[in-house]
């Protein structure tokens, strides 16, 4: 592993910051997402309503611990940690024309508190945050002025944090909005909420149309401003496997691919390909799509490819075998891989999934790449010695380890980093939940937000220090 290798941690400001209300923050989008579990979805709320629970409100309180739990990520040796900055507290409602000076005092104090400690930020300007009332005003990413309202709020972060932040990422999760059937993606990816009548794929691709302009504009403005600074695209990395040698099975895991690549090509690629444009056409999909949208799309691309991975998909042309969902990644024809385990939230676990996905994102773009989430969701227990072992999560996180090792070591892959999704517990966006934890530090918060919040570490938390304190040599 090379010597300048980012490892560190991954957390998201609507998932662990709390402090709802404080300082002048706007409502965001997930402000109006209510607690759910594995079998109940989180439900869209028209505003906050008080007969509802909203876990992100509280969260793990991050606003106002986040020195302690710094302290903790730098004794755990991190190079890097990565967050968002939410944009309704720079911009509380998102069209004003003047930030929320209280709002960027905070990340002031935040990223000069990880420079004193040494850990280098790595910053998602959309992470499933953006302020409601764009929403509710404009339609969210449906509508063209949004362009405008992120590229400002982009261009005033990235100038103001321009010494302090090298690494940037647009949009998380960017093609997790392709997933249409579940309208939880398309709300917190884009702000979309579809009504009767709607055609959601056209919603879908225009909102992500939108997003790469804007993308684009915050690329540019970047590397105007500092040629020290890195922009990438981030995607939800969850590949597709045919089930059988079968040709229809591996068209068919072809054409899904494309589906999700599709967001990373653009940005990577500055050109919509080939297959979108007959996929549209032969769809009927029409698109507010200017000359000089494609002009700003070519001009800059991406520096590097950002992605969280978790678990791959299998998928079949069968129509006999029974169809599953996969967790996140659930989607059209797929089904059960009698070769991979799966976590207690039906995800599947496979690690050598990282390793092909490596190499298939090297040999695609040519460009640097950085794991900036993988995690293992579990219940943790403490046990009679007051502590938590989480055997299963280390194993986890080794296992993908080894495999990004060799990607790197014996494929050729260039990895810039790896940061371990939620290494701190926080709300789970998919469910709302906190005893679906990720981290190596336990904080003490139930799924209704009682609690001493509390910190504490878990047996996962030395073996990773040592991880990094050994460059990864020791697993």
């Amino acid at each position: 592993m090379q010597k300048d290798f980012l490892w560190g941690g991954a957390i998201a400001a609507h998932q662990v910051e709390g402090a709802y209300d404080e300082a002048g923050k706007g409502l965001s989008i997930a402000d109006v997402m209510t607690k759910g579990d594995v079998d109940t979805p989180r439900e869209i709320t028209d505003g906050v309503l008080p007969t509802k629970y909203y876990p992100n409100h509280q969260a793990i309180d991050f606003y106002h611990h986040y020195q302690e739990d710094v302290d903790l990520f730098a004794e755990m040796n991190f190079k890097c940690l990565r967050i968002s900055i939410a944009w309704s507290r720079i911009f509380p409602n998102g069209d004003e024309t003047e930030p929320n000076e209280a709002g960027l005092e905070f990340y002031d104090q935040l990223f000069a508190y990880m420079k004193e400690r040494q850990i280098e930020p790595v910053v998602t300007l959309s992470h499933f945050e953006m302020p409601y009332y764009l929403v509710e005003h404009y339609g969210g990413w449906r509508n063209r002025r949004m362009i405008e309202f992120f590229t400002r709020f982009a261009k005033v972060v990235i100038e103001r944090y321009q010494n302090l932040v090298k690494y940037w990422l647009t949009f998380n999760e960017i093609n997790n909005q392709s997933l249409t059937e579940n309208p939880i993606f398309a709300f917190t990816n884009s702000g979309l909420i579809f009504k009767d009548g709607d055609k959601r794929d056209q919603l879908m691709y225009q909102a992500a149309h939108y997003e790469f302009v804007a993308a684009a504009k915050v690329v540019q403005f970047a590397h105007q401003l500092n040629s020290n600074l890195m922009v990438g695209c981030m995607v939800a990395a969850s590949p597709y496997y045919p089930n059988t040698c079968n040709p229809e099975d591996i068209l068919k895991a072809q054409a899904m691919n494309r589906g999700q690549y599709f967001f990373s090509d653009v940005q990577a690629w500055g050109y919509y390909p080939k297959y979108i444009l007959k996929h549209w056409e032969k769809s009927g999909i029409k698109l507010d799509i200017t000359d000089d949208d494609l002009k700003t799309i070519a001009a800059e691309t991406v520096d590097y490819i950002g992605f969280s991975y978790y678990l791959t998909s299998t998928v079949s042309s069968d129509p006999k075998l029974e169809k599953i969902g996969s967790g996140n990644a659930a989607g059209t024809d797929t089904v059960l891989n009698p070769y991979l385990k799966k976590s207690a939230w039906g995800w599947t676990i496979d690690p050598l999934g990282l390793r092909y996905y490596l190499n298939e994102m090297t040999d695609r773009y040519h460009l640097p790449l950085f794991i900036v989430e993988n995690g293992y969701g579990a219940k943790d227990h403490i046990s009679a010695d007051g502590k938590i072992h989480d055997d299963d999560r280390i194993n986890y996180l080794k296992e993908h380890i080894i495999q990004m090792k060799k990607a790197i070591e014996e494929d050729g892959a260039e990895v810039l980093g790896y940061t371990v999704w939620g290494c701190i517990d926080l709300v789970s966006f998919t469910t709302g939940e906190m005893k679906k934890r990720y981290g190596m530090i336990y904080v003490d918060v139930d799924d209704n937000g009682k609690g001493s919040f509390k910190r504490s570490k878990k047996d996962s938390f030395d073996w990773y220090q040592k991880v990094i304190a050994t460059n990864g040599e020791e697993l």
